[in-house]
Protein backbone atom coordinates (compact mmCIF):
# COMPACT_ATOMS: atom_id res chain seq x y z
CA UNK A 1 0.00 0.00 0.00
CA UNK A 2 1.29 3.33 -0.54
CA UNK A 3 1.20 6.12 2.06
CA UNK A 4 2.23 9.84 1.88
CA UNK A 5 5.28 11.19 2.87
CA UNK A 6 4.95 13.42 5.77
CA UNK A 7 2.87 10.16 7.58
CA UNK A 8 6.47 8.14 7.42
CA UNK A 9 9.03 10.98 7.39
CA UNK A 10 9.58 10.50 10.94
CA UNK A 11 9.40 6.49 11.34
CA UNK A 12 11.58 6.27 8.05
CA UNK A 13 14.94 5.96 9.53
CA UNK A 14 13.91 3.44 11.98
CA UNK A 15 12.25 1.35 9.26
CA UNK A 16 15.04 1.52 7.51
CA UNK A 17 17.13 0.51 10.75
CA UNK A 18 15.12 -2.71 11.14
CA UNK A 19 14.93 -3.75 7.54
CA UNK A 20 18.39 -3.49 7.68
CA UNK A 21 19.18 -5.66 10.57
CA UNK A 22 16.61 -8.16 10.11
CA UNK A 23 18.62 -8.46 6.49
CA UNK A 24 21.75 -9.28 8.69
CA UNK A 25 20.12 -11.83 10.72
CA UNK A 26 19.03 -13.85 7.41
CA UNK A 27 22.37 -13.89 5.97
CA UNK A 28 24.58 -14.58 8.99
CA UNK A 29 21.88 -17.17 9.55
CA UNK A 30 22.49 -19.02 6.20
CA UNK A 31 26.61 -18.72 6.81
CA UNK A 32 26.55 -19.97 10.03
CA UNK A 33 24.05 -22.83 8.81
CA UNK A 34 27.31 -23.67 6.09
CA UNK A 35 29.85 -23.03 8.50
CA UNK A 36 28.05 -25.54 11.04
CA UNK A 37 27.52 -27.96 8.01
CA UNK A 38 31.34 -28.27 7.69
CA UNK A 39 31.97 -29.54 10.95
CA UNK A 40 29.35 -31.51 11.88
CA UNK A 41 29.26 -34.45 9.34
CA UNK A 42 32.93 -35.49 10.98
CA UNK A 43 31.56 -36.05 13.69
CA UNK A 44 28.92 -38.27 12.11
CA UNK A 45 30.78 -40.41 10.04
CA UNK A 46 31.01 -43.45 12.37
CA UNK A 47 27.39 -43.42 12.58
CA UNK A 48 27.27 -42.95 8.98
CA UNK A 49 29.72 -45.83 8.16
CA UNK A 50 27.68 -48.30 10.70
CA UNK A 51 24.08 -47.44 8.92
CA UNK A 52 25.14 -47.15 5.13
CA UNK A 53 28.07 -49.24 5.32
CA UNK A 54 30.10 -46.15 3.33
CA UNK A 55 33.69 -47.41 2.62
CA UNK A 56 36.66 -45.75 3.80
CA UNK A 57 36.57 -43.99 0.08
CA UNK A 58 33.13 -43.04 0.58
CA UNK A 59 34.08 -41.49 3.70
CA UNK A 60 36.08 -39.48 2.21
CA UNK A 61 34.05 -38.20 -1.42
CA UNK A 62 31.21 -37.74 1.33
CA UNK A 63 33.82 -34.95 3.64
CA UNK A 64 35.56 -33.99 0.63
CA UNK A 65 33.04 -33.60 -2.03
CA UNK A 66 31.16 -30.93 -0.39
CA UNK A 67 34.66 -28.67 0.12
CA UNK A 68 35.85 -29.39 -3.99
CA UNK A 69 32.38 -28.50 -4.97
CA UNK A 70 31.90 -25.47 -3.06
CA UNK A 71 35.73 -24.37 -3.62
CA UNK A 72 35.32 -24.30 -7.40
CA UNK A 73 31.55 -22.82 -7.03
CA UNK A 74 32.95 -19.87 -4.71
CA UNK A 75 34.63 -17.36 -7.54
CA UNK A 76 31.63 -18.31 -10.36
CA UNK A 77 28.95 -17.79 -7.33
CA UNK A 78 30.16 -14.34 -6.57
CA UNK A 79 30.45 -13.32 -10.20
CA UNK A 80 27.37 -14.45 -11.31
CA UNK A 81 25.91 -12.50 -7.59
CA UNK A 82 27.49 -9.44 -9.43
CA UNK A 83 25.84 -10.20 -12.62
CA UNK A 84 22.41 -11.14 -11.62
CA UNK A 85 21.68 -9.78 -8.39
CA UNK A 86 23.02 -10.77 -4.90
CA UNK A 87 19.62 -11.47 -3.73
CA UNK A 88 18.11 -13.38 -6.07
CA UNK A 89 21.61 -15.89 -5.89
CA UNK A 90 21.26 -16.17 -2.49
CA UNK A 91 18.06 -17.15 -2.23
CA UNK A 92 18.98 -19.90 -5.09
CA UNK A 93 21.96 -20.72 -3.03
CA UNK A 94 20.16 -20.95 0.28
CA UNK A 95 17.04 -22.98 -1.54
CA UNK A 96 19.30 -25.38 -3.51
CA UNK A 97 21.33 -25.70 0.07
CA UNK A 98 17.72 -26.55 2.16
CA UNK A 99 16.97 -29.42 -0.71
CA UNK A 100 20.07 -30.56 -1.15
CA UNK A 101 19.85 -31.05 2.83
CA UNK A 102 16.76 -33.20 2.35
CA UNK A 103 18.60 -35.10 -0.18
CA UNK A 104 21.59 -35.77 2.10
CA UNK A 105 19.32 -36.73 5.16
CA UNK A 106 16.98 -39.29 3.08
CA UNK A 107 20.02 -41.06 1.00
CA UNK A 108 19.39 -44.68 0.85
CA UNK A 109 23.23 -45.18 0.24
CA UNK A 110 26.71 -44.16 0.06
CA UNK A 111 26.40 -42.86 -3.41
CA UNK A 112 23.30 -40.86 -3.00
CA UNK A 113 25.20 -39.25 -0.20
CA UNK A 114 28.23 -38.19 -2.10
CA UNK A 115 26.20 -36.72 -4.73
CA UNK A 116 24.13 -34.65 -2.41
CA UNK A 117 26.99 -33.45 -0.84
CA UNK A 118 28.21 -32.38 -3.85
CA UNK A 119 24.61 -30.78 -4.88
CA UNK A 120 25.11 -29.19 -1.19
CA UNK A 121 28.64 -27.78 -1.97
CA UNK A 122 27.46 -26.26 -5.42
CA UNK A 123 24.68 -24.65 -3.40
CA UNK A 124 26.44 -22.95 -0.58
CA UNK A 125 29.28 -21.94 -3.14
CA UNK A 126 26.48 -19.79 -4.66
CA UNK A 127 24.68 -18.66 -1.43
CA UNK A 128 27.97 -18.11 0.57
CA UNK A 129 29.80 -15.42 -1.06
CA UNK A 130 26.76 -13.28 -1.33
CA UNK A 131 26.79 -12.71 1.84
CA UNK A 132 29.67 -10.08 2.77
CA UNK A 133 28.63 -8.49 -0.82
CA UNK A 134 25.06 -8.24 0.55
CA UNK A 135 26.30 -6.58 4.14
CA UNK A 136 28.81 -4.54 2.12
CA UNK A 137 25.79 -3.13 0.13
CA UNK A 138 23.54 -2.76 2.77
CA UNK A 139 25.12 -0.84 5.53
CA UNK A 140 26.76 2.69 5.42
CA UNK A 141 30.86 2.37 5.52
CA UNK A 142 30.60 3.18 9.39
CA UNK A 143 28.90 0.51 10.44
CA UNK A 144 30.51 -2.47 8.85
CA UNK A 145 33.09 -2.33 11.35
CA UNK A 146 30.68 -3.45 14.00
CA UNK A 147 29.25 -5.64 11.38
CA UNK A 148 31.92 -7.52 10.22
CA UNK A 149 33.21 -8.12 13.82
CA UNK A 150 29.69 -9.80 14.50
CA UNK A 151 29.98 -11.75 11.64
CA UNK A 152 33.83 -12.97 12.93
CA UNK A 153 31.91 -13.80 16.01
CA UNK A 154 29.32 -15.70 14.40
CA UNK A 155 32.26 -17.78 12.54
CA UNK A 156 34.10 -18.09 15.70
CA UNK A 157 30.53 -19.69 17.37
CA UNK A 158 29.99 -22.16 14.24
CA UNK A 159 33.19 -23.87 14.96
CA UNK A 160 32.40 -24.59 18.60
CA UNK A 161 29.15 -25.46 17.54
CA UNK A 162 29.38 -27.59 14.85
CA UNK A 163 30.96 -30.16 16.38
CA UNK A 164 28.65 -30.12 19.51
CA UNK A 165 25.49 -29.75 17.34
CA UNK A 166 26.69 -33.28 15.46
CA UNK A 167 26.96 -34.93 18.52
CA UNK A 168 23.80 -33.81 20.04
CA UNK A 169 21.67 -35.06 17.08
CA UNK A 170 23.50 -37.91 16.34
CA UNK A 171 23.30 -39.32 20.16
CA UNK A 172 19.88 -37.89 20.73
CA UNK A 173 18.94 -40.66 17.50
CA UNK A 174 15.58 -38.52 17.13
CA UNK A 175 12.83 -40.71 15.68
CA UNK A 176 15.40 -43.53 15.27
CA UNK A 177 16.90 -41.51 12.49
CA UNK A 178 20.82 -41.69 14.08
CA UNK A 179 22.93 -39.50 11.90
CA UNK A 180 20.28 -37.75 9.31
CA UNK A 181 18.85 -35.05 11.50
CA UNK A 182 22.81 -33.74 11.51
CA UNK A 183 21.15 -32.54 7.50
CA UNK A 184 17.14 -32.25 8.41
CA UNK A 185 18.03 -29.86 10.94
CA UNK A 186 18.71 -27.71 7.93
CA UNK A 187 15.29 -27.89 6.32
CA UNK A 188 13.29 -25.40 8.98
CA UNK A 189 16.01 -22.62 8.72
CA UNK A 190 16.70 -22.77 4.89
CA UNK A 191 12.60 -22.60 4.39
CA UNK A 192 12.80 -19.22 6.95
CA UNK A 193 15.70 -17.85 5.51
CA UNK A 194 13.82 -18.15 1.96
CA UNK A 195 11.11 -16.35 3.04
CA UNK A 196 12.66 -13.94 5.49
CA UNK A 197 15.01 -12.96 2.81
CA UNK A 198 12.80 -12.68 0.00
CA UNK A 199 10.84 -9.81 1.81
CA UNK A 200 14.14 -7.94 3.99
CA UNK A 201 17.05 -8.08 1.54
CA UNK A 202 17.26 -5.37 -1.16
CA UNK A 203 18.63 -6.29 -4.29
CA UNK A 204 22.04 -5.30 -5.64
CA UNK A 205 24.50 -5.44 -8.98
CA UNK A 206 27.90 -4.65 -9.57
CA UNK A 207 28.05 -1.99 -12.44
CA UNK A 208 31.20 -3.79 -13.23
CA UNK A 209 31.08 -7.14 -13.34
CA UNK A 210 33.02 -9.18 -15.39
CA UNK A 211 31.95 -12.24 -17.24
CA UNK A 212 31.40 -16.05 -15.98
CA UNK A 213 35.21 -18.15 -17.37
CA UNK A 214 33.46 -21.19 -18.42
CA UNK A 215 36.20 -23.18 -19.79
CA UNK A 216 38.17 -21.61 -16.66
CA UNK A 217 35.99 -23.57 -14.47
CA UNK A 218 35.73 -26.94 -16.47
CA UNK A 219 39.72 -26.90 -16.84
CA UNK A 220 40.36 -25.97 -13.09
CA UNK A 221 37.40 -28.81 -11.96
CA UNK A 222 38.82 -31.59 -14.75
CA UNK A 223 42.17 -30.62 -13.37
CA UNK A 224 41.04 -31.31 -9.31
CA UNK A 225 38.60 -34.22 -10.08
CA UNK A 226 41.86 -36.41 -12.08
CA UNK A 227 44.23 -35.36 -8.79
CA UNK A 228 41.60 -36.12 -6.47
CA UNK A 229 39.69 -38.83 -7.94
CA UNK A 230 43.01 -41.41 -8.09
CA UNK A 231 44.82 -39.73 -4.44
CA UNK A 232 41.15 -40.71 -2.91
CA UNK A 233 40.84 -44.38 -4.14
CA UNK A 234 44.38 -45.48 -4.51
CA UNK A 235 44.91 -47.02 -1.39
CA UNK A 236 42.20 -48.68 -1.49
CA UNK A 237 42.67 -50.40 -5.12
CA UNK A 238 46.38 -50.80 -4.60
CA UNK A 239 47.38 -48.14 -6.43
CA UNK A 240 47.15 -49.89 -10.20
CA UNK A 241 49.36 -47.88 -12.70
CA UNK A 242 46.33 -46.06 -13.79
CA UNK A 243 45.45 -44.25 -10.55
CA UNK A 244 49.12 -42.51 -11.47
CA UNK A 245 48.58 -41.99 -15.24
CA UNK A 246 45.05 -39.69 -13.94
CA UNK A 247 47.48 -37.87 -11.63
CA UNK A 248 49.67 -36.74 -14.09
CA UNK A 249 47.13 -35.76 -16.71
CA UNK A 250 46.05 -33.38 -14.43
CA UNK A 251 49.05 -31.73 -14.17
CA UNK A 252 49.01 -31.19 -17.72
CA UNK A 253 45.46 -29.92 -17.47
CA UNK A 254 46.29 -27.29 -14.34
CA UNK A 255 49.46 -26.78 -17.30
CA UNK A 256 46.66 -26.13 -19.61
CA UNK A 257 44.17 -23.84 -17.41
CA UNK A 258 47.25 -21.71 -16.97
CA UNK A 259 47.61 -21.08 -20.69
CA UNK A 260 44.06 -20.80 -21.01
CA UNK A 261 44.07 -17.68 -18.12
CA UNK A 262 46.60 -16.07 -19.66
CA UNK A 263 45.57 -16.03 -22.68
CA UNK A 264 41.94 -14.98 -21.38
CA UNK A 265 43.19 -12.20 -19.73
CA UNK A 266 44.29 -10.97 -22.98
CA UNK A 267 41.16 -11.43 -24.75
CA UNK A 268 38.55 -9.65 -22.55
CA UNK A 269 39.91 -9.16 -18.86
CA UNK A 270 37.84 -12.09 -17.07
CA UNK A 271 39.73 -15.07 -16.30
CA UNK A 272 38.57 -17.29 -13.37
CA UNK A 273 42.17 -16.56 -11.96
CA UNK A 274 43.90 -13.39 -11.73
CA UNK A 275 47.25 -15.00 -12.25
CA UNK A 276 49.09 -11.68 -12.26
CA UNK A 277 48.29 -11.73 -8.54
CA UNK A 278 51.46 -14.55 -8.29
CA UNK A 279 53.85 -12.34 -9.51
CA UNK A 280 53.26 -10.67 -5.66
CA UNK A 281 56.11 -12.57 -3.73
CA UNK A 282 53.77 -12.47 -0.38
CA UNK A 283 50.08 -12.99 -2.08
CA UNK A 284 51.66 -16.16 -3.69
CA UNK A 285 53.47 -17.28 0.03
CA UNK A 286 50.40 -16.77 1.29
CA UNK A 287 48.24 -18.86 -1.39
CA UNK A 288 50.63 -21.75 -0.39
CA UNK A 289 50.19 -21.27 3.44
CA UNK A 290 46.55 -21.68 2.66
CA UNK A 291 46.78 -24.63 1.00
CA UNK A 292 48.87 -26.63 2.99
CA UNK A 293 47.10 -24.99 6.09
CA UNK A 294 43.85 -26.51 4.71
CA UNK A 295 45.04 -29.94 3.91
CA UNK A 296 46.82 -30.03 7.39
CA UNK A 297 43.55 -29.55 9.02
CA UNK A 298 41.70 -31.44 6.27
CA UNK A 299 43.52 -34.41 7.32
CA UNK A 300 43.49 -34.01 10.87
CA UNK A 301 39.62 -33.60 11.73
CA UNK A 302 38.99 -36.35 10.11
CA UNK A 303 41.18 -38.38 11.68
CA UNK A 304 40.36 -37.51 14.95
CA UNK A 305 36.56 -38.35 14.58
CA UNK A 306 37.79 -41.62 13.09
CA UNK A 307 40.21 -42.47 15.82
CA UNK A 308 38.07 -41.49 18.75
CA UNK A 309 34.95 -43.17 17.73
CA UNK A 310 35.73 -46.27 15.67
CA UNK A 311 38.93 -46.71 16.66
CA UNK A 312 38.43 -45.83 21.05
CA UNK A 313 34.69 -46.53 21.07
CA UNK A 314 33.59 -43.49 21.87
CA UNK A 315 30.15 -42.27 21.59
CA UNK A 316 29.22 -39.10 19.57
CA UNK A 317 28.80 -36.65 22.51
CA UNK A 318 32.07 -37.58 24.34
CA UNK A 319 33.76 -37.10 20.79
CA UNK A 320 31.96 -34.08 20.63
CA UNK A 321 32.59 -32.61 23.85
CA UNK A 322 36.45 -33.49 23.21
CA UNK A 323 36.32 -31.00 20.98
CA UNK A 324 35.22 -28.21 23.18
CA UNK A 325 37.92 -26.99 24.79
CA UNK A 326 40.01 -27.36 21.63
CA UNK A 327 37.87 -25.04 19.56
CA UNK A 328 37.18 -22.44 22.53
CA UNK A 329 40.95 -22.02 22.66
CA UNK A 330 41.16 -21.12 18.80
CA UNK A 331 38.72 -18.45 19.42
CA UNK A 332 40.39 -16.74 22.24
CA UNK A 333 43.33 -17.07 20.45
CA UNK A 334 41.95 -15.85 17.52
CA UNK A 335 40.72 -12.59 19.14
CA UNK A 336 44.27 -12.18 21.43
CA UNK A 337 46.40 -12.63 17.97
CA UNK A 338 44.30 -10.05 15.39
CA UNK A 339 43.43 -7.02 18.68
CA UNK A 340 47.03 -7.26 20.66
CA UNK A 341 50.08 -9.52 19.12
CA UNK A 342 49.97 -8.74 15.46
CA UNK A 343 49.83 -5.46 15.20
CA UNK A 344 53.04 -5.48 17.45
CA UNK A 345 55.02 -8.71 16.22
CA UNK A 346 53.53 -8.21 12.24
CA UNK A 347 54.66 -12.38 10.46
CA UNK A 348 56.26 -13.79 13.90
CA UNK A 349 52.56 -14.04 15.64
CA UNK A 350 51.63 -16.54 12.21
CA UNK A 351 55.03 -18.44 12.75
CA UNK A 352 54.83 -18.94 16.25
CA UNK A 353 51.42 -20.08 15.54
CA UNK A 354 52.45 -22.57 13.31
CA UNK A 355 55.36 -23.72 15.39
CA UNK A 356 52.69 -23.84 18.66
CA UNK A 357 50.09 -26.24 16.87
CA UNK A 358 52.81 -28.35 15.58
CA UNK A 359 54.37 -28.69 19.01
CA UNK A 360 50.55 -29.43 20.36
CA UNK A 361 50.41 -32.28 17.48
CA UNK A 362 53.44 -33.42 18.89
CA UNK A 363 52.49 -34.05 22.49
CA UNK A 364 49.19 -35.47 21.13
CA UNK A 365 51.22 -38.06 19.63
CA UNK A 366 53.10 -39.01 22.83
CA UNK A 367 49.98 -39.24 24.77
CA UNK A 368 48.32 -41.34 22.07
CA UNK A 369 51.54 -43.58 21.72
CA UNK A 370 52.10 -43.70 25.83
CA UNK A 371 48.92 -43.85 27.38
CA UNK A 372 47.39 -46.37 24.98
CA UNK A 373 43.64 -47.58 24.03
CA UNK A 374 42.73 -46.07 27.43
CA UNK A 375 43.23 -42.77 26.92
CA UNK A 376 40.35 -40.34 28.65
CA UNK A 377 39.35 -36.94 27.36
CA UNK A 378 40.81 -35.32 30.24
CA UNK A 379 44.28 -36.84 29.31
CA UNK A 380 43.56 -34.95 25.34
CA UNK A 381 42.32 -31.51 26.53
CA UNK A 382 46.23 -29.92 27.38
CA UNK A 383 47.44 -31.12 23.98
CA UNK A 384 44.20 -30.00 22.18
CA UNK A 385 44.43 -26.70 24.29
CA UNK A 386 48.35 -26.03 22.52
CA UNK A 387 46.85 -27.14 19.37
CA UNK A 388 43.93 -24.40 19.49
CA UNK A 389 45.95 -21.96 20.58
CA UNK A 390 48.27 -22.37 17.95
CA UNK A 391 45.44 -22.38 15.32
CA UNK A 392 43.86 -19.21 16.43
CA UNK A 393 47.01 -17.44 16.20
CA UNK A 394 46.74 -17.93 12.46
CA UNK A 395 43.20 -18.50 11.50
CA UNK A 396 42.50 -14.92 11.87
CA UNK A 397 45.39 -12.72 10.41
CA UNK A 398 46.25 -14.47 8.03
CA UNK A 399 44.35 -12.97 5.42
CA UNK A 400 45.28 -9.44 5.79
CA UNK A 401 48.49 -11.00 5.84
CA UNK A 402 48.08 -12.45 2.34
CA UNK A 403 46.58 -8.89 1.08
CA UNK A 404 49.43 -6.82 2.56
CA UNK A 405 50.66 -6.42 -0.39
CA UNK A 406 48.01 -6.74 -3.25
CA UNK A 407 46.85 -3.39 -4.61
CA UNK A 408 43.48 -2.23 -3.40
CA UNK A 409 42.28 -2.76 -6.71
CA UNK A 410 42.77 -6.79 -7.01
CA UNK A 411 41.79 -6.99 -3.45
CA UNK A 412 37.95 -8.66 -4.43
CA UNK A 413 39.82 -11.32 -6.32
CA UNK A 414 42.75 -11.76 -3.85
CA UNK A 415 40.21 -12.22 -1.21
CA UNK A 416 37.82 -14.92 -3.31
CA UNK A 417 40.99 -17.00 -4.10
CA UNK A 418 41.91 -16.71 -0.94
CA UNK A 419 38.90 -18.78 0.51
CA UNK A 420 38.82 -21.13 -2.88
CA UNK A 421 42.17 -21.90 -2.03
CA UNK A 422 41.68 -23.22 1.47
CA UNK A 423 38.64 -25.26 0.32
CA UNK A 424 40.34 -26.82 -2.27
CA UNK A 425 43.25 -27.06 0.84
CA UNK A 426 40.36 -29.12 2.41
CA UNK A 427 39.45 -31.50 -0.18
CA UNK A 428 43.33 -32.05 -0.66
CA UNK A 429 43.60 -33.08 3.12
CA UNK A 430 40.61 -35.27 2.90
CA UNK A 431 42.14 -36.95 -0.04
CA UNK A 432 45.39 -37.53 1.44
CA UNK A 433 43.91 -39.31 4.27
CA UNK A 434 44.23 -42.59 2.14
CA UNK A 435 47.77 -42.31 2.59
CA UNK A 436 47.99 -40.72 6.10
CA UNK A 437 45.35 -42.91 7.79
CA UNK A 438 43.86 -45.49 6.21
CA UNK A 439 47.33 -47.10 4.65
CA UNK A 440 47.97 -47.71 8.56
CA UNK A 441 44.55 -49.33 9.53
CA UNK A 442 44.12 -51.92 7.39
CA UNK A 443 41.19 -53.42 6.57
CA UNK A 444 40.79 -54.49 10.43
CA UNK A 445 37.30 -55.58 11.12
CA UNK A 446 35.28 -53.93 13.45
CA UNK A 447 35.09 -56.50 16.06
CA UNK A 448 38.52 -57.49 16.00
CA UNK A 449 39.68 -56.90 19.65
CA UNK A 450 43.23 -55.02 18.18
CA UNK A 451 40.91 -52.26 16.27
CA UNK A 452 41.57 -49.52 19.27
CA UNK A 453 45.22 -50.67 18.84
CA UNK A 454 45.50 -50.57 15.21
CA UNK A 455 43.83 -47.33 14.82
CA UNK A 456 45.62 -45.81 17.94
CA UNK A 457 48.55 -46.64 15.37
CA UNK A 458 47.28 -45.44 12.04
CA UNK A 459 46.43 -42.20 14.38
CA UNK A 460 49.53 -41.42 15.48
CA UNK A 461 50.86 -42.01 11.32
CA UNK A 462 48.45 -39.61 10.51
CA UNK A 463 49.95 -36.87 12.91
CA UNK A 464 52.91 -36.85 11.52
CA UNK A 465 51.46 -35.81 8.34
CA UNK A 466 50.15 -32.77 10.50
CA UNK A 467 53.11 -31.68 12.11
CA UNK A 468 55.21 -32.03 8.77
CA UNK A 469 52.44 -29.86 6.87
CA UNK A 470 52.85 -27.02 9.91
CA UNK A 471 56.53 -26.78 9.64
CA UNK A 472 55.67 -26.22 5.79
CA UNK A 473 53.51 -23.50 6.60
CA UNK A 474 55.85 -22.57 9.10
CA UNK A 475 58.87 -21.89 6.80
CA UNK A 476 56.19 -20.38 3.98
CA UNK A 477 55.69 -17.84 6.05
CA UNK A 478 59.29 -16.47 5.85
CA UNK A 479 57.77 -14.92 2.63
CA UNK A 480 54.89 -13.11 4.36
CA UNK A 481 55.55 -9.40 4.94
CA UNK A 482 56.86 -8.51 8.44
CA UNK A 483 54.32 -6.20 9.15
CA UNK A 484 50.71 -6.98 8.23
CA UNK A 485 48.58 -3.98 7.68
CA UNK A 486 44.94 -4.85 8.41
CA UNK A 487 42.84 -5.24 5.08
CA UNK A 488 39.97 -1.98 5.06
CA UNK A 489 36.20 -2.45 3.71
CA UNK A 490 35.39 0.13 1.29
Amino acid sequence: MTIAPTAVAPTAPAAADRRRWLALAVVMTAAFMDLVDVTIVNIAVPSIQRDTGASFSAVQWITGGYALAFALGLITGGRLGDIFGRKRLFLLGIGGFTVASALCGLAVSPDMLVASRVLQGVAGAMMVPQVLSIIHVTFPAQERGKVFGMYGAMVGLGAVAGPLLGALLTQWNLFGLEWRPIFLVNLPIGIAGLVLGAKFITESRSPNALRIDIVGTVLATAGLLLVLFPLTQGEQLGWPLWTFALMAAGVAVFVGFVAFERAKMRRDGSPLVELSLFRIKSFAAGIGVQLVFGATTGIFFLIWTLYMQTGLGWDTLQAGLTAVPFSIAVGGAAGVSVAVLVPKFGRKVLQAGALVMAVGVLVYMLLVNGIGTGITTWEMIPALLVMGFGMGLIISPITDAILSDVPAEHSGSASGLISTVQQIGWAFGLGLVSVAFFGAVGNIAPTDPNRAAAYSTAFSHGLWWVAGGLILAFALMFALPKKVKPATAS
